[in-house]
């Protein structure tokens, strides 16, 4: 899809103004060192860049890079389960006192559709003091990712199952889980025999550890004035697993938006279910208005709608998106972690420029 016959620079004439915003968020105060818009239209690959895939020298960033792609993961899992749904292993009204009996009895009642849109009430395990105690002291230390939900088994749901949404990481641990329960197969085989291989996603790959296959682009903990600090190597991926450890490039990440939102993956009428929205934006917030489906987010724009998730994580946010048919699609990928918490100001200055790449992917040739 990105061979060097389609996938040229995108035509400096009328396409300047793109490559200055991109230029813009990387001179911002806590920008990132280096950005890649990746943009396709059926046949046709435009790449916007900025900055540098590693500070100190002047490599820019390629679409082939390894980056962590953070909770866009999550729409992985959705492509895993989604897909047993369809082969009968699993149903969306399947609970977790059927499929994982282990886990507590007050989270029995869920359903594998609350948690695939955020609905759950599932405590999320990311936040549990124990486990961010044990991550800060050790920032690579090797969690068993399967026993990552054991840091919040003493508490209760946050609020009754379907009542409303609630971002939470526990949720993809847990569709990870069932995927497990139900088919005998480890997680990271599921994804290779239901996702990488079916769409040729060479670069992807799910670990265990903290190093990053090379070629990569850096990411980094950038808060002025002290200088960019390489943060792509601090953590392990165990810790996150399911719910944003896996490892991919802007190509891979293009093949699989476009299949993904397209729906390619899945049949109609699972397609249908998934697409059933409710009140709730992605972490951090895509462009435009935000709607949750199953493991998918709609993002209204003032130019048209697309389908796709984000992602955040120390060193890199993530953007993929594309139209429902999945024949245009855009990867936006970033250097540094930006969301509501850390980067209020930053984050809404990202989401416009993200609206006018979703503008620009949109309009007719």
């Amino acid at each position: 899809m990105l061979s060097p016959a389609d996938a040229a620079e995108a035509p400096a004439d009328h396409d300047r103004a793109l490559r200055g915003q991109l230029r813009e968020l990387t001179e911002a105060p806590g920008g990132p060192p280096g950005v890649i818009a990746v943009l396709t239209r059926g046949t046709r690959t435009e790449i916007f860049r900025a900055g540098v895939a590693e500070t100190g020298t002047d490599r820019p960033i390629e679409a082939t890079d390894h980056m962590r792609i953070a909770s866009t993961a999550k729409a992985y899992s959705g492509a895993v389960s989604l897909q047993l749904v369809d082969r009968g292993k699993l149903r969306l009204n399947d609970t977790i006192g059927r499929v994982l009996p282990r886990l507590p009895r007050a989270w029995h009642q869920v359903t594998l559709r609350q948690l695939l849109n955020h609905t759950s009430g599932l405590p999320d395990y990311s936040e549990a003091p124990e486990f961010l105690s044990l991550l800060t002291a050790d920032p690579r230390r090797h969690f068993d990712s399967r026993r990552l939900l054991d840091f919040v088994a003493a508490e209760p749901l946050n609020f009754r199952p379907g009542a409303r949404y609630a971002y939470s990481n526990s949720d993809n641990i847990a569709v990870a889980l069932m995927a497990e329960a139900v088919t005998g197969r480890r997680y990271e085989d599921l994804l290779a025999r239901l996702v990488y291989r079916p769409l040729g996603l060479r670069g992807t790959s799910l670990p265990q550890g903290y190093r990053m296959p090379p070629p990569y682009m850096h990411g980094y903990d950038v808060s002025p004035p002290a200088p960019p600090e390489d943060v792509s190597e601090v953590l392990s991926a165990s810790g996150v697993w399911a719910s944003g450890g896996i490892i991919s490039t802007p190509k891979d990440m293009t093949a699989f938006v476009r299949a993904y939102a397209g729906g390619k993956l899945i049949s109609d009428r699972t397609r249908r279910r998934q697409l059933a929205w409710v009140n709730g934006a992605s972490e951090p917030a895509g462009p435009g208005e935000n709607k949750a489906g199953l493991a998918i987010f709609r993002y209204t724009t003032r130019c048209g709608v697309v389908y796709g998730h984000t992602g955040n994580f120390p060193g890199y946010t993530q953007l993929i998106a594309a139209t429902p048919d999945g024949k245009r699609s855009l990867t936006f990928s970033l250097t540094t972690q930006v969301n509501k918490t850390n980067k209020p100001g930053l984050l809404a200055r990202l989401r416009t420029v993200e609206e006018n790449f979703v503008c620009a992917l949109l309009r007719k040739p």
